[in-house]
């Protein structure tokens, strides 16, 4: 497995909307923090983040059919979010409508969409692409004693 940086966008636009995924806010600019799973020359998975500060979203998690299962969704988050640590975030959101077993076992609690951050409440996933039925999910990257708690800190930690 190699993860590549930047993949194309026609391979991201793919991925998703095989997935049934919002694509349209997909462009060169965003790609710049999107990663893919490559297996056998052939990409087989991807995920993008959305970095504001302190605060990050994950965003757009998809594995091929044929390679579900494999390990590779939980390689990509992983990635994904020694990226965004690296980077200082402090706080990493996602929305899922189908994952969130999946993301809780991984370490994401869910949390009342109205404790999002301004941060990603700007987020086209949040404030149009995703249902207002999709769960906000939260996981704690690191500890930043500079950083002020948010009002949902006492409910992740």
């Amino acid at each position: 497995m190699k993860i590549l940086i930047s993949p194309p966008e026609s391979t991201v636009k793919q991925l998703l909307l095989e997935a049934e995924l919002p694509t349209l806010d997909i462009t060169p600019e965003k790609l710049k923090t999107f990663f893919a799973c490559e297996v056998n020359g052939e990409v087989e998975g991807v995920v993008g983040l959305e970095l504001d500060g302190p605060v990050g979203l994950l965003r757009s998690l998809v594995v091929s059919p044929r390679s579900r299962s494999k390990g590779l969704g939980s390689a990509l988050v992983a990635y994904a979010e020694g990226v965004a640590r690296a980077k200082g975030v402090v706080w990493l959101y996602l929305l899922t409508t189908t994952a969130e077993r999946f993301f809780k076992r991984l370490g994401y609690e869910g949390i009342p969409r109205e404790m999002a951050p301004p941060e990603i409440q700007r987020t086209s996933e949040f404030s149009t692409l995703c249902p207002v039925s999709s769960v906000l999910m939260v996981k704690q990257l690191s500890v930043n004693p500079t950083l002020k708690p948010t009002s949902h800190e006492s409910e992740v930690a």
